[in-house]
């Protein structure tokens, strides 16, 4: 897929754990796990504000677009 989810490295760089950031946003660590491993197939914004908020970050630090490579 060419969008890479990179909510572990905002993990690590705010030494925070997954079950903690999970509980900061309002979802399960299981949906957590999801959009950690770039299994979803959509999120909402009030998600994604939430993530951004409880990271202190901007979208893009969290989404990256890279072109598929045919």
């Amino acid at each position: 897929m060419a969008i890479i989810v990179n909510i572990d490295v905002m993990l690590a760089r705010r030494k925070m754990s997954s079950g903690e950031l999970a509980a900061k946003v309002g979802i399960t660590p299981a949906n957590l796990s999801i959009l950690k491993t770039g299994k979803a197939r959509a999120i909402r914004f009030t998600t994604l504000e939430a993530l951004c908020r409880a990271l202190d970050c901007q979208p893009g630090d969290i989404l990256e677009y890279h072109p598929d490579s045919h």
